[in-house]
């Protein structure tokens, strides 16, 4: 090695080959770079997942001890490629990397460039810490003579970095983990080690020993060679049978996912397996943590040796299982602000050259913990408490391997949690109620008592509607970063007069407020001319509800000798001589829960609102989305999920979030759960695929409290006639069926199917409520006419009679010009503008006005066919004016019904769809009633989450809190699940789908 060139040895090398993007049903063949680039966005550390193949499967492999690279690289044709790899711009070769100037196609130039490593199955674009234990010429060099570690399943002293000179260093890493002792070892510290890490092979723990008494060395190289005996063949046989295949059957590879394409092979031209491998110096064992080498100027990677074993021709391989940093999964530059020395374990496994282990490495499991600074981390050089998986983006807690451990974890939070008898919910951004009415509805349907305690929305109407269905319901119309403000105050003030610690310092003073209100009507009069006195406090929030420029702490007062009506907002400042008032009204607000204490809540939903990623907004901020006030509600959002520390967590949001500045908004959510050690998931679900006509694609992020099953997502019930799809970054998020896998799903809903029993009404219609002059046409109809007993498990209390009245069955007037324009659109599928007399259709679908046929006005002197029906998107859209059709769906329910620019008029009736046919596409039941302007009616239902979607995901969850869901990141629904109202038997789970 010292007369050549001084390089890393390859580590496997192959034929070069083309993968193939398998992306669904479409079936559609990408190029390799933009497959690459797809993979790392999305964290895919492994191309042997089912998105990437390769379209060979022989691997010629040779035997790179004593030879030179050139030599290697001249015999194999190109390198074979890592578990993760990035594309060069420019660069044909899917096996070319970017790293420094050097970006050709060319092989020599990448082995040049990369050291001729391969590469692992995660790359981390920032990282503070680096080892320098590799020599220039690649070559291991030895750590210092206390840092062999001997015992396996025991954490000794890891092997500290080694310079260029040969001394060992402390790692410096600026960011330290948490109650770390001083980064040394418990032998260091003079005590014995306190933490014990279990170790795994494929066939489980490994004994403590098992070096043989021989130590043959198996190999000239010096530096890293197998120790002991080979493993007895019929033991490596039983432990490792994948790796034995007859060989008369199968070629030298198989595929570790089951295909025969797939790049990442097994390797089946084994020789024998050995226990033990010397490392630069160090006793290796299987089940020990290692780095990995890594690419050229990133950190080494770390995982976990689960076989060592030698090939036919003389190669000597290790198994290896990966661990994540942050940087590599979903979150990406968001993960950078966590500690650098947490990983993330995961299944992601395969095999390599030995030359490419660097050092052990000393990596500990902690026990899962909701509260960071308590969590006992070992003094060691990673740890780890969750693992990550690509699919679906899964961060989830693992089983802690020290029982005493998780008892001591779990103890406080299980009896807490075995006492409820009922979920509570806090719905933030609440609208009128869409996605927290869907939870309790399928959470119901799953035997489960979650009930909306708490909704907050900036909106008047909206608020009004949520508590019009829910008079149960603590609506509070205010801003929701002003909400958080007040949680906090009021956490301070239950503190100050001792009721969050049951010791109220007068606890029949709370009675005084009902001698108070009987009172009231005959105290109006009793107070003189001039002098005011506090009857009592109403109400409390945080802000400037009067618009005085001064945010605070305020208390609504009823006036002694005062209607309600006089109430006024006073900061509590000038309440100073009132503290009897206020003790007596916090006391009160506390037994009757106005406000959520941190523990109190069990559910926190909501769609933060991000304006500022809408493709409407001109000025969107590309570069740093979250200095963007419009997009600063996430941040709120996840401030109050870490303040209350809730045991699930599901945000909504569209999937523009997903699209813009890289995801940022959506790896930042993830960033915030994944830090305050909340589980988290994400999907991206069709509303069609649980029986609307609609598709509307929404992103959904499960967070879930470490102590409890993360929630699966439901898979879909029904077929969906496509009308968009999710970006192709994250296809692998989009909740759905495989190409291959069985499905028995229901028919897609169209709109007879939703709206054909409803009654026929005009344009002008203005009656909030009528008959419905027929009964129910079709199974959705029977069901969506349900009285709320019946869907959501409440007492009837006198609201039978709900089923024969319908209510919001009224459109949004047109202007007198678009009636009439309406009336001339045929009452037929496919129905528009161009419908109408005087255009003609060019042969590149373009709109023209036929210049033989005299334009026509209105009676107002309007064109017939107006201006901005022509030129909408080029005159090449067929929206304006558009008729819908009984056998279609529409691709979304928008805030606004505009027949200039949208297909949304009624088939057979001259006007929109009315606010009840909308409320119907969105799965509202027709029960639920809106209030406020006509326009702001159908506003609240086209921002609201579509009710079956969170029916859907409710009864998940519930299923998840019974400890009756898996580990799958899908699952499947009852059969008929769209019309169930209950479930009569839940012993058995419900198919899990991996």
């Amino acid at each position: 090695m010292a007369d050549e060139t001084p390089l890393r040895r390859s580590p496997r090398a192959v034929k070069s080959v083309r993968p193939c993007f398998h992306s669904g049903p479409s079936g559609c063949d990408r190029n390799a770079a933009s497959t690459h680039r797809a993979a790392i966005k999305n964290g895919a550390a492994n191309p042997s997942l089912r998105t990437f193949r390769s379209s060979k499967s022989g691997v010629d492999s040779f035997r790179t001890n004593g030879r030179s690279l050139d030599s290697v690289a001249a015999a194999s044709n190109g390198l074979r490629r890592s578990p993760r790899f990035f594309s060069s711009p420019g660069c044909r070769s899917g096996f070319t990397a970017s790293n420094g100037s050097q970006k050709g196609p060319f092989l020599a130039q990448w082995v040049v460039d990369n050291g001729g490593l391969r590469r692992s199955p995660r790359t981390s674009e920032a990282e503070s810490t680096r080892s320098n234990v590799v020599a220039g010429n690649g070559a291991c060099k030895a750590p210092a003579a206390n840092g062999v570690m001997v015992g396996i399943g025991v954490l000794r002293r890891s092997p500290l970095s080694v310079g260029e000179d040969g001394k060992s260093s402390k790692p410096k890493d600026s960011l330290k983990s948490k109650r770390l002792e001083n980064g040394k070892s418990p032998e260091q510290n003079g005590s014995p080690p306190t933490k014990k890490l279990k170790v795994w092979s494929d066939n489980g723990s490994v004994p403590p020993q098992m070096a043989r008494a021989s130590s043959v060395l198996k190999n000239v190289n010096e530096i890293c060679f197998f120790v002991g005996d080979p493993v007895p063949d019929e033991e490596a046989r039983q432990r490792w049978p994948h790796h034995y295949v007859d060989k008369g059957k199968i070629g030298k590879c198989l595929s570790r996912n089951g295909n025969s394409e797939d790049e990442d092979e097994i390797i089946l031209d084994v020789k024998c397996h050995y226990l033990q491998a010397s490392i630069c110096g160090c006793i290796l064992d299987i089940g020990d943590c290692t780095y990995v080498k890594g690419e050229k100027g990133k950190p080494n990677y770390v995982g976990r040796i689960l076989e060592f074993f030698e090939t036919i021709r003389g190669e000597y391989y290790f198994t290896v299982q990966w661990f994540f940093r942050a940087e590599d999964t979903i979150m990406k530059v968001q993960g950078a602000s966590h500690d650098k020395k947490r990983l993330f374990y995961s299944d992601l496994k395969n095999d390599n050259p030995l030359d490419c282990i660097v050092s052990k490495v000393r990596v500990a499991q902690v026990p899962p913990c909701v509260d960071f600074q308590s969590k006992p981390i070992p003094s060691c050089y990673f740890y780890y408490d969750m693992k990550y998986s690509v699919d679906y983006s899964t961060f989830y807690t693992m089983e802690n391997d020290d029982s005493e451990d998780k008892s001591i974890v779990n103890q406080k939070y299980s009896s807490c949690a075995s006492e409820k008898t009922e979920l509570a919910l806090l719905d933030l951004y609440s609208g009128c109620g869409g996605m927290s009415t869907g939870l309790c509805m399928g959470a119901h349907v799953a035997g489960v008592n979650l009930a909306t305690r708490w909704a907050v929305d900036v909106s008047v109407a909206s608020c009004e509607s949520l508590k019009l269905n829910h008079p149960e319901t603590q609506v509070r119309n205010e801003a929701v970063n002003d909400f958080f403000d007040l949680l906090k105050e009021w956490e301070k003030l239950c503190k100050r007069y001792g009721v969050n610690t049951g010791k109220m310092k007068d606890s029949t003073s709370w009675k005084s407020n009902v001698k108070d209100s009987r009172k009231e009507a005959q105290s109006y009069s009793a107070i003189p001319a001039g002098e005011y006195e506090v009857l009592r406090l109403v109400d409390i929030c945080y802000g400037d509800p009067t618009n005085v420029g001064k945010r605070g702490l305020k208390f609504k007062v009823r006036w002694k000798g005062y209607s309600p009506s006089h109430d006024t907002w006073e900061p509590i400042e000038g309440l100073s001589n009132c503290e009897e008032r206020i003790r007596d009204f916090v006391i009160e607000g506390f037994k009757s829960k106005i406000l959520p204490l941190p523990g109190d809540v069990d559910v926190v939903c909501g769609g933060p609102p991000c304006q500022g990623i809408s493709g409407y907004n001109r000025f969107r901020n590309f570069d740093a989305p979250l200095n963007d006030e419009r997009n600063r509600q996430i941040v709120v959002f996840m401030d109050i999920v870490q303040y209350l520390k809730p045991k699930y967590v599901l945000m909504e949001n569209v999937v523009d979030i997903l699209k813009f500045a890289k995801a940022t908004l959506a790896r930042y959510a993830f960033s915030r759960l994944v830090c305050m050690n909340y589980q988290a998931r994400l999907g991206i679900m069709a509303a069609g695929c649980y029986g609307l006509p609609q598709f509307r694609l929404r992103a959904f992020l499960w967070g879930c409290h470490p102590c409890e099953k993360l929630p699966p997502f439901p898979l879909p019930t029904h077929e969906v006639i496509l009308k968009g799809g999710a970006p192709l970054e994250f296809e692998r998020n989009v909740v759905g069926y495989d190409e291959d896998q069985p499905r028995a799903l229901e028919k897609a809903l169209v709109l007879e199917d939703v709206l054909s029993d409803l009654p026929a009404v005009t344009n002008k219609e203005v009656h909030d409520q009528m008959q419905y002059g027929k009964g129910p046409q079709t199974e959705f109809q029977r069901y969506i006419r349900s009285p709320k007993f019946e869907t959501s498990g409440l007492t009837a209390n006198g609201i039978k009679n709900s089923r024969c009245m319908l209510y919001d069955h009224r459109p949004l007037p047109l202007s007198e010009d678009d009636y009439l324009r309406v009336c001339q659109i045929p009452r037929q599928k496919g129905a528009n503008f161009r419908d109408l007399p005087g255009i003609i259709i060019g042969c590149d679908n373009t709109v023209q006005f036929d210049p033989i046929v005299e334009r026509i006005l209105l009676p107002s002197g309007k064109p017939l066919v107006p201006d901005y029906a022509m030129n909408y998107w080029n005159g090449k859209s067929l929206r304006p004016f558009a008729r819908l059709w009984w056998d279609e769906i529409v691709p979304t329910v928008l805030t606004i019904p505009d027949a200039h620019s949208q297909a949304i008029l009624h088939p057979e009736q001259d006007r929109v769809l009315t606010v009840r046919e909308c409320a119907r596409l969105q799965g509202f039941p027709d029960y639920y009633r809106f209030c406020g302007t006509v326009r702001e009616r159908y506003r609240q239902i086209g921002n609201a989450v579509a009710v079956p979607v969170g029916r859907a995901l409710g009864y998940a969850m519930a299923l998840a809190w019974l400890k009756k869901s898996g580990d799958e990141p899908l699952m499947t629904l009852p059969p008929n699940f769209s019309l169930l109202h209950k479930l009569q038997n839940l012993s058995s789970p419900p198919l899990k789908i991996t």
